[in-house]
């Protein structure tokens, strides 16, 4: 039998939007009226025709401004979401050997892939605890230098920076920036690929993979998947898989399977949305705005305090407070829910007693004050 909460949150303190999911992330109303729009000009329709191609031309056209790619660079795109690009990075990318930066659940899912991968060599990993970051570092035979922007498990930013020493040697540098692309600042230059799903920044859904490519990056994987393999055989690269097949596709701004065109339309709205406002310095200041609400706020709570020790490695899009023992994160988001504010639990397989709270770009500052009134609202009454 369900068990029903007597404390109800005052309407005054309450956000005017209770979705602070780090994935999948708030949608804002708008969005969901470029849907409403599209129904009988996108929905329904073949993905093969102007019109949808010209949805995704404007996609790929909107990340170039909105990531100031330098000259060479690529947007491709592709279904699967950001895991069925780690596979495609094992397949398309990774001649031999890789190296990876671990320190959390996701960053330690593509190096899963890659020392899976029969076809490759056993990866170098360089790891450190939860709630700490920790980069590869330069190493003799890997061609390919792996860790992600932003652990969205735990609430660390990572740098984005080349490992010394790695372009010299031929390595690609490749970013999984997946809870991190449109609200943390990056160099693309210091990337060869920085790739990403939808639903977090973007304010989308999953199943979408967008990937922003280097000369290098291109080169590599037109290479990988025509020459033959250390023992002489041609590595098989499933078209699914096929970095080379998602690029040729892209550049007619299409993908090579069909796509899910909602996400299409979702996606295209938001990165009209953060270009008009100022693109990604004003996406990553109204992020670091609300994230920088929330540690000050945990800061000063007599229950409460930031996860990530280091305020240079916190996260301005994924912000994770650790709760005292006798403040049960589980009472307090059950509360919250049954009030209308959502999406606020710590990974569950982190095993904290945790909030973990999204704040990207479509989540005003302004809930996140009153989400930490609410908290501290529901706290003082249990």
């Amino acid at each position: 039998m369900r068990v029903t909460t007597t404390v109800k949150i005052p309407h005054s303190i309450m956000p005017e939007d209770g979705r602070f999911g780090s994935g999948p992330s708030k949608v804002r109303p708008e969005q969901i009226a470029a849907l409403e729009a599209g129904t009988t000009t996108l929905m329904g329709t073949s993905h093969r025709q102007a019109p949808v191609k010209q949805l995704v031309g404007s996609i790929r056209s909107g990340l170039s401004d909105f990531f100031r790619l330098p000259d060479g660079y690529e947007i491709a795109l592709g279904n699967g979401g950001a895991s069925a690009f780690w596979e495609i990075a094992c397949a398309s990318l990774i001649t031999r050997r890789a190296a990876f930066g671990t320190y959390g659940s996701f960053s330690a899912k593509f190096a899963t892939s890659a020392a899976n991968a029969p076809f490759l060599e056993k990866p170098a990993l360089f790891a450190s605890d939860p709630g700490t970051y920790r980069l590869p570092e330069f190493t003799e035979g890997v061609d390919a230098y792996c860790w992600a922007h932003n652990e969205t498990s735990t609430g660390v930013a990572a740098p984005v920076r080349r490992v010394p020493g790695s372009q010299e040697s031929g390595a690609l540098t490749i970013i999984d920036g997946t809870s991190a692309a449109g609200a943390l600042p990056v160099d693309i230059s210091q990337t060869d690929v920085y790739y990403f799903s939808p639903q977090k920044a973007f304010g989308s859904d999953g199943g979408l993979w967008v990937a922003v490519l280097s000369p290098a990056a291109i080169e590599r994987a037109e290479r990988v998947e025509s020459s033959a393999h250390l023992d002489g055989v041609r590595r098989w690269v499933p078209p699914f898989l096929s970095l080379t097949s998602a690029l040729a596709n892209s550049r007619k701004d299409q993908t090579l399977n069909t796509p899910s065109v909602a996400n299409l339309i979702m996606m295209e709205n938001q990165v009209r949305w953060l270009n008009d406002n100022g693109g990604l310095d004003w996406a990553t200041a109204r992020c670091a705005k609300s994230a920088s609400l929330l540690y000050s706020w945990a800061e000063q709570s007599s229950y409460a305090q930031p996860f990530v020790a280091d305020p240079a490695a916190r996260s301005h899009s994924v912000v994770t407070i650790d709760l005292d023992e006798h403040v049960q994160a589980n009472q307090v988001l059950a509360i919250l829910r049954e009030n209308g504010i959502v999406d606020c639990a710590g990974y569950r397989k982190l095993g904290r007693n945790q909030l973990r709270i999204g704040v990207f770009p479509s989540v005003e500052p302004a809930d996140v004050v009153n989400l930490t009134k609410c908290i501290d609202y529901v706290v003082d009454r249990l």
